[in-house]
């Protein structure tokens, strides 16, 4: 009687994410393979963008008795107006023009093993927005319009493979929030999709390790943020992945004995990584504190027509802040190569400044944690998420009460090179955000155990991901320093000011 062949089995997931985040190559040997592809793929893509009148849109009209600002298929999304109450903040009452795109998209990153090694499938895509050109995207980033083919374009690539995901292990699938001052109740689909079997890679599409992912993250403007959310969703945690994290990290303590100073951070950082090391707050304690910070908290927000909006100035080119800070709504005509669609016009906001978006870490007990905020937004689906410990842009406060400054901001700003263990600039949503950049930063501090306040809590990087496993629990800024944070776990990058 013949026996059968034995079934191969797979190391578990944990310790197949910490290979590939171990590993300093795959699909492209080196980085400078890398470099060169993009180079080469930006070279034969090209995206014309323009600022137009914001009146004079093509495919965009103006309401008549709102003023809002919406599509002519009634699709995609509207700028409309926010009228917003928070009670016995600083600033209790305002109004804001806001993106209202009611339709839920996918973002979503392929996995595969290549030589035994996990993978992550890239695209280098242009966004109107973008600041410097082709940013790494996931391997699906498509609005439910752009995936229904409401512009009448070219399907979107590898778009079935997150529709059906039947005979498929799905890593990661949860619905996330976006940013919630400019947006609202802005959700996406946010899904890490692992299958097996020969795939043709597209053009502009390359396959990355989480290792180069990790690296990649110190260069300016390169990740786009759709991209890092996924990649903060992948399950992060657990003994297996800290086990072999923590085995990289002896072995090269021991094979260079004069180990830097970052490398008691760094285990500090993987025992954070671990659910079975325990911190000043169960995850029963955050949870309840949560929710009793959005029970407290009582915003009164409504959508008002665009014409209501109160303390904005609104001419045929664009709408303004009457101090000039904050955003504008302006207007764009883009033309571009290699997309499904090769024209079109839209409204984006546009930011004032470059924003601050830290994270504060120390360590408790041997274990490091990162200090994070109960922070309000008006576009919140429920009222609070958690954020980083600053999340700005410090300008926008130069003309308000002191009391309304952010706490920890001086802290942050005013940190040495010593202390700052991440820094780098990132960009925001270049679909929807015109040139929106923020300076992502990691501070170390030796005083977490002295720091007390109601809105803060300080949790570990497994908390963290145990929260990313449910919707509206950490929000976009968050997600996006998470990722940055973990990219620590192995040699941290250079300081911006060297790059």
């Amino acid at each position: 009687m013949a026996v059968p062949p034995r079934r191969q089995t797979r190391s578990p997931l944990q310790v197949r994410l910490a290979e590939s985040v171990l590993s300093p190559g795959g699909w492209f040997a080196t980085l400078d393979e890398f470099h060169r592809w993009l180079s080469e793929t930006a070279s034969r893509a090209y995206m014309n963008v323009r600022k137009v009148p914001l009146n004079g849109l093509s495919g965009w009209e103006v309401e008549r008795h709102t003023g809002n600002i919406r599509h002519r298929t009634g699709k995609f999304f509207s700028v409309e107006c926010l009228d917003v109450h928070v009670p016995g903040r600083t600033v209790s009452h305002w109004s804001q023009p806001i993106i209202n795109q009611p339709e839920i998209g996918i973002l979503g990153i392929l996995v595969k093993e290549i030589d035994g090694i996990p993978h992550c499938l890239m695209q280098a895509k242009h966004e109107p927005g973008n600041h410097n050109g082709l940013q790494l995207s996931p391997t699906v980033q498509a609005t439910r319009s752009n995936y229904t083919r409401v512009h009448r374009g070219r399907p979107v690539p590898y778009l079935d493979y997150f529709l059906d995901t039947s005979g498929r292990e799905v890593i990661a699938d949860i619905r996330q929030s976006e940013q919630g001052a400019w947006f609202y109740r802005k959700r996406n689909r946010n899904m890490i999709v692992e299958i097996t079997g020969e795939i043709e890679v597209a053009e502009g599409f390359c396959w990355l390790t989480l290792g180069q992912l990790h690296t990649l993250m110190s260069v300016p403007d390169l990740v786009n943020m759709d991209a890092r959310t996924v990649l903060a969703c992948m399950p992060f945690s657990g003994a297996g992945l800290t086990s072999a994290l923590m085995s990289a990290l002896i072995s090269a303590q021991t094979s260079a004995p004069s180990a830097e100073p970052g490398d008691g951070f760094r285990a500090a950082l993987v025992r954070s990584c671990d659910p079975g090391e325990a911190g000043p707050h169960t995850m029963g304690e955050v949870l309840s504190w949560i929710t009793d910070m959005r029970t407290r908290t009582d915003p009164r927000v409504s959508l008002i027509p665009l014409n209501e909006v109160r303390g904005w100035r609104r001419t045929d080119e664009l709408i303004s802040h009457e101090t000039g800070r904050y955003f504008d709504v302006v207007g764009v005509s883009v033309e571009a190569g290699g997309r499904e669609v090769g024209h079109w016009d839209q409204p984006m906001i546009e930011p004032s400044g470059t924003g601050v978006i830290a994270f504060l870490v120390g360590e408790i007990d041997g274990v490091l944690h990162a200090l994070v905020h109960a922070r309000v937004e008006p576009g919140y689906a429920d009222v609070v998420e958690l954020g980083p410990t600053v999340q700005c842009t410090p300008e926008n406060y130069d003309h308000l009460p002191a009391g309304a400054r952010p706490p920890f901001l001086d802290e942050v700003l005013g940190a040495g090179p010593g202390r700052v263990r991440f820094e780098t600039i990132l960009s925001e949503e270049g679909g929807r955000f015109h040139r929106a950049r923020n300076r992502y930063l990691i501070v170390h501090t030796d005083e977490a155990a002295g720091i007390d306040h109601p809105e803060y809590r300080w949790l570990s990087v497994s908390q963290l991901g145990e929260l990313l496993r449910h919707s509206f629990y950490l929000n976009i800024q968050a997600r996006s320093l998470l990722f940055c944070l973990t990219t620590l776990t192995t040699t941290p990058p250079a300081p911006l000011a060297a790059r």
